[in-house]
C-alpha cells in the first residue's frame, strides 16, 4: 500500500501539466505540411495578383483542415493503425489497392516537388546557390531529419520540426507588422467570390496546399506511433483523454498554420499587389527587399528554407507509410528518398519556372484530397471500427460537406481551365 500512495508527485498540478504537454506534438509535425513552400507560392501569388480576394479561401481551408486532421489522428489513436493500413486491410482487390497506392504515391511526389523546389529557391535567394545544387542540399538535409526520426524516435523528431516551425512563423509573419494590411480590405476578402479562371486555379492551389492529402495519411501514422498500445511510455492513459489532448494539439497546430498562411497572403496583398514580377518567389523577395527592407526579405527566405526542409521530411515519412500500409512493403530510407527526389531535380535541371511548378503541384494535391478525405470520413463514422469514439452525425455531415465542396471546386476548375470558360 505505501508504494501505491507514495507515487512521485511534487505538486498536485505539475504531473498533470507535464503529461498534457507530453501528449502534444503529432499535430504540430503533421501541421508543418500546411506551411510548406507550396503554401508560400500559392498564397503569395494569390495576394500579389488578386489582393485580398481569396482571404476567405485561406480561412475556410484552415477550418476544414482542423476537422480533417483531428479525424485522422482519432483514427490512428483509436484503432492503433494508420489510414493507409486501415485501407490496405479493406481494399481486397490487389489491383484496386495498387491503383489507390499509385494515386497516393503521385500525391506524395507532388508534395516532394513543392518542398524540394522551395528549399532550392530559398538557398539561391540567401546564398546564390544554383537551383539544382540547392535541391540536392535540401534532399540531403531532409534525409538527415528522417534518420533522426527513425533512430531517435518520434519525440526528438517532433522537437526538431517544432523548432523549424518557429523559424517559419517568424520568417513569414514579421513583414506584416512593418507593412500592415488594410483591415477593411481584409474584411472584404472574407466574402466568398472569384474573379475568372485564374482565381479559381489559385483557390484550388491554396486548398491543395492547405488540406494536404499526405498530411491526412501522415497524422494517423504519427498518432499511432506515439500512442499505439505497444508503447509503454503512456500506460493507462484513456483514449478519451488522448482525444481531448489531440483536439488541443490540432487546434494549436492549425492556429499557427492558419495565421502564417494568412500573413503570407496579406503581406503580398498589402505590399506586392500590382508590382510587376511579384507573382514569383524571386520577384516577391526582390520587391520585399526594395519596398519594406532587406531584413524582411531575408527572414522571408529563411522561413522558406525552413519550410522546405521540415515539410519534405514529413512528406517522405508520409510516402513511406502509404507504401507500407497499402502494399505492405518497406523500402530502404535512402532508396525512397532518391526516388522521390528525382522529379523535383528534373524540374530544376530543365529550368522550369519554380513558382509555376509549385503552384501546379498544389493543384495536383487538391485533386488527391477526395481520395484521402472520403475514406477517412467513412472509416471514422463506423461503429464496428471506432466503437463509442465514432463520429457524431454532425461531424460526419461536416466531413461530407467538406468533401463535396472540394470535389465541386475541382470540377469547376477542370471546366474553366480545359475549355469551358
Amino acid at each position: 500500500m505505501p508504494k501505491t500512495v507514495e507515487v512521485p508527485r511534487p505538486t498536485p498540478r505539475a504531473p498533470s501539466a507535464q503529461r498534457v504537454a507530453w501528449l502534444l506534438g503529432p499535430a504540430l509535425v503533421a501541421g508543418v505540411a500546411y506551411l510548406d513552400p507550396g503554401n508560400v507560392a500559392s498564397n503569395m501569388t494569390a495576394g500579389a495578383r488578386f489582393g485580398y480576394l481569396l482571404v476567405w479561401v485561406v480561412v475556410l481551408g484552415n477550418v476544414m483542415a482542423w476537422l480533417i486532421q483531428y479525424l485522422s489522428a482519432k483514427l490512428g489513436i483509436v484503432t492503433g493503425r494508420s489510414l493507409p493500413e486501415n485501407l490496405g486491410d479493406r481494399i481486397r482487390n490487389p489491383w484496386a489497392r495498387r491503383a489507390y497506392w499509385l494515386q497516393a504515391e503521385l500525391v506524395a511526389m507532388a508534395t516532394d516537388i513543392a518542398e524540394v523546389i522551395g528549399g532550392a529557391v530559398a538557398l539561391q535567394l540567401l546564398f546564390g546557390i544554383p537551383l539544382l545544387l540547392g535541391g540536392l542540399i535540401t534532399g540531403v538535409v531532409s534525409t538527415a531529419l528522417l534518420i533522426v526520426q527513425s533512430r531517435r524516435g518520434a519525440r526528438t523528431f517532433e522537437f526538431v520540426v517544432i523548432g523549424l516551425i518557429a523559424v517559419i512563423a517568424l520568417g513569414f509573419t514579421f513583414g506584416v507588422f512593418l507593412g500592415p494590411p488594410d483591415p477593411a480590405a481584409v474584411a472584404g476578402g472574407l466574402v466568398p467570390r472569384f474573379d475568372g479562371a485564374d482565381s479559381v486555379l489559385l483557390a484550388a492551389s491554396i486548398l491543395g496546399a492547405t488540406i494536404m492529402p499526405h498530411a491526412i495519411y501522415a497524422h494517423s501514422s504519427l498518432a499511432r506511433d506515439r500512442f499505439r498500445p505497444a508503447d509503454a511510455s503512456a500506460p493507462g492513459i484513456p483514449i478519451a483523454r488522448l482525444l481531448r489532448a489531440t483536439r488541443w494539439d490540432v487546434s494549436i497546430a492549425m492556429l499557427i498554420a492558419g495565421t502564417v498562411n494568412l500573413c503570407i497572403l496579406l503581406l503580398a496583398a498589402a505590399n506586392l499587389a500590382g508590382v510587376p514580377g511579384t507573382d514569383s518567389l524571386e520577384g516577391a523577395y526582390a520587391a520585399l527587399a526594395q519596398g519594406i527592407g532587406p531584413l524582411v526579405a531575408t527572414l522571408f527566405a529563411v522561413g522558406l528554407l525552413a519550410s522546405g526542409l521540415a515539410s519534405t521530411a514529413v512528406g517522405a515519412y508520409a510516402g513511406a507509410e502509404i507504401m507500407h500500409g497499402l502494399l505492405r512493403v518497406r523500402v530502404p530510407l535512402l532508396a525512397r528518398r532518391l526516388i522521390t527526389l528525382i522529379p523535383a531535380l528534373v524540374i530544376l535541371g530543365l529550368g522550369i519556372d519554380p513558382t509555376l511548378a509549385l503552384v501546379l503541384s498544389q493543384v495536383v494535391l487538391s485533386f488527391g484530397i477526395p481520395f484521402a478525405l472520403i475514406p477517412l470520413v467513412a472509416l471514422t463514422a463506423r461503429r464496428d471500427l471506432l466503437g463509442t469514439h465514432r463520429n457524431r452525425w454532425t461531424t460526419t455531415a461536416a466531413g461530407v460537406a467538406a468533401s463535396v465542396f472540394l470535389i465541386a471546386l475541382n470540377a469547376v476548375l477542370l471546366w474553366l481551365v480545359l475549355g469551358g470558360g
